[in-house]
């Protein structure tokens, strides 16, 4: 049991930092071939914080536990908006400006609500992992036009276009670039494989499911570059981005992790993921929502009040998880 917590540790921390040497990579090597910040801001670095999660779904998919991934795109939900938020606003309430951010929390409201329509039968297909990955490139394509349109029209970015733009890795010279894209890659896999491996070997042990090792102990491993980036931000006082990092992640779990479940191993689904998590994660999203739409001197606001309350909501939530197991 030791050996497998240890392998489980040492996979995480390899799986964060391989990710953030990935995008170190793939955003300079984009910068080397001419490719504009605002797009490598949007797309790959957006993607490389969900990486771990990705990278994860795809292996425990392929080792035969798809509740393992299914878990941990809910579950990085749920940890992404009641505790990363939740810690990250009681260090500094954020006010949000951010027109993209205002539009795209209610979609990520529509997301959850289309999951649970999808899982509503306990099981899922191939037809509906190819539907939200389809939805994941035509989200990416719209942010991108609609991106472009502004700064054409307008000839002025959204805040947080402009913040994720100074956000990007300092450019390397192009054959440290493609070094560090394969590092990263190559450890992302790895470190995956032998994650699930240990989590679902510990789950086992101790008499789990997967669904709840996915849940606990994976997605809050693989939120951990969301809270890191989120504090940054509202360190830095870049609001915006603190919570287009959270909104971001939140709708790329849904579109682009939890598709790997479906289009590698469809089938029947953990019936506890319909009845008890995907219904948290709608009332957390919703919660969320609600909390937002509050607005100070023309803001929207989220105080240190509210993040204490999506703090106690992720506390309740791992009550409700361990009381059930305990039973």
């Amino acid at each position: 049991m030791f050996i497998q917590i240890v392998i489980l540790l040492i996979a995480l921390v390899v799986l964060v930092w391989s990710a953030d040497k990935f995008v170190l990579g793939a955003s300079s090597l984009a910068r080397n071939i001419g490719i504009s910040p605002m797009i490598i801001g949007l797309t790959i670095v957006a993607m490389g914080s969900s990486a771990p999660e990705m990278m994860v779904a795809a292996s425990a998919s392929m080792q035969g536990n798809p509740d393992t991934a299914i878990g941990n795109a809910i579950g990085s939900n749920i940890t992404n908006i009641a505790l990363v938020l939740g810690l990250t606003v009681l260090i500094k309430p954020i006010i949000v400006s951010s027109s993209i951010i205002k539009q795209e929390l209610p979609l990520v409201l529509l997301l959850t609500i289309i999951t649970y329509w999808m899982f509503s039968d306990n099981v899922f297909s191939f037809t509906e992992g190819l539907i939200l990955m389809i939805g994941f490139f035509a989200f990416i394509t719209t942010l991108l036009i609609k991106s472009l349109r502004q700064r054409k029209d307008t000839g002025i970015d959204d805040p947080m276009i402009i913040e994720a733009e100074q956000e990007l890795p300092e450019a390397t010279s192009r054959l440290q670039s493609v070094i560090w894209l394969i590092v990263g890659i190559v450890l992302l896999i790895i470190s995956a494989h032998y994650l699930v491996e240990s989590a679902v070997w510990i789950a086992k042990k101790v008499g789990v499911s997967d669904l709840v090792i996915g849940l606990t102990v994976i997605a809050l491993g693989t939120s951990l570059p969301e809270l890191a980036a989120s504090i940054a931000s509202v360190m830095k006082k870049e609001d915006d981005l603190a919570l287009g990092n959270i909104v971001g992640s939140n709708i790329f779990n849904i579109l682009a992790v939890l598709p790997f479940a479906g289009l590698i191993a469809p089938g029947p689904v953990n019936p506890e993921a319909v009845s008890r998590d995907i219904p948290i994660m709608i009332a957390i999203t919703l919660l969320l929502l609600v909390l937002c739409f509050t607005r100070k001197l023309g803001s929207f606001r989220i105080t240190r009040a509210k993040g204490g309350l999506l703090l106690l909501s992720f506390v309740g939530y791992q009550v409700l998880l361990f009381s059930q197991i305990a039973q």
